[in-house]
């Protein structure tokens, strides 16, 4: 399997972690803010990918994240554009709302995105590995065998164990499936920080992120909740170019269908989520 895995090293101190901007520029600007209170440079900022998505800015929220010098693999959606692809590769199933839907936002983020902006996509590569304390870390979108694979929580076990041995790490940052979870067997830790683009499906606007923190052992995964302008976010989405049903999900923090859900996870539809 042909992949570019760049190794970036050592990293010491909180490592923020998120994925799924999604074009939302109003959280990305909210989560840089976050950085710069919390002290952490942008070389320890990793995105899984999807920095492109459902929302109206997408030109203005790729130029934001370059200009941030924080790190990202690529996602599906950034696969697609980069080779100029007809579709986002979601991995949706064919003819469900959620392919009907990116019918309509990926043309209007594809028609948006400047050279430099897809110039720049080439510069990303498949995964990122790094050594934080003792433990190799490695970052993938869906899955190191498939970028738009869905792994959620309920997922099985032995469909996230081949991750860790094809990447000989001791912990995977996942992204793709929107949803926050941290699972851990045998001293191997799975982790999908959330997403900043949408809500969690959780009933409420705000979304989610994770810091690492090695000062505390064993090293911390600290979930957390970012508040946003989502008020303007929704306003912009109501152009008459993307869907209103997502526009509704920034403000009501509930997902427009579960198509993509497992049925553990449709289960907790509106419930806060605790981590």
């Amino acid at each position: 399997m042909d992949k570019n895995i760049v190794d970036i090293g050592n990293l010491s101190g909180k490592v923020l972690l998120f994925g799924g901007v999604y074009s939302n520029l109003q959280a990305l600007e909210a989560l840089i803010a976050v950085a710069e209170s919390e002290g952490i440079a942008p070389e320890n900022c990793i995105c899984t990918g999807d920095i492109i998505g459902y929302c109206a800015q997408p030109e203005e929220t790729m130029q934001t994240f370059k200009n941030w010098n924080a790190r990202s693999i690529i996602g599906n959606v950034e696969i697609q554009l980069r080779d100029d692809e007809a579709d986002c590769g979601c991995d949706f199933t064919e003819g469900s709302r959620c392919d009907g839907f990116s019918q309509q936002w990926y043309p209007y983020a594809k028609s948006k995105l400047s050279k430099t902006s897809l110039d720049y996509l080439q510069t990303l590569p498949d995964h990122i590995t790094f050594n934080y304390g003792n433990q190799k870390v490695s970052v993938v979108h869906g899955s190191y065998f498939n970028v738009s694979e869905f792994i959620f929580k309920s997922t099985d076990w032995a469909t996230k164990l081949p991750n860790f041995e094809a990447l000989q790490s001791d912990i995977i940052i996942a992204g793709h499936s929107g949803l926050p979870f941290i699972e851990e067997q045998k001293d191997k830790l799975w982790i999908n920080p959330g997403v900043i683009g949408m809500p969690a499906n959780d009933g409420s606007p705000d979304v989610w992120f994770t810091i690492l923190d090695d000062t505390t052992k064993p090293i911390l995964a600290n979930f957390r909740k970012l508040e946003y302008n989502h008020m303007l976010t929704n306003k912009l989405m109501l152009n008459g170019l993307l869907p209103e049903s997502y526009a509704k999900t920034i403000v009501t923090g509930i997902w427009d269908n579960m198509e993509i859900l497992p049925e553990t996870e449709k289960l907790l539809k509106g419930k806060i989520i605790l981590l």
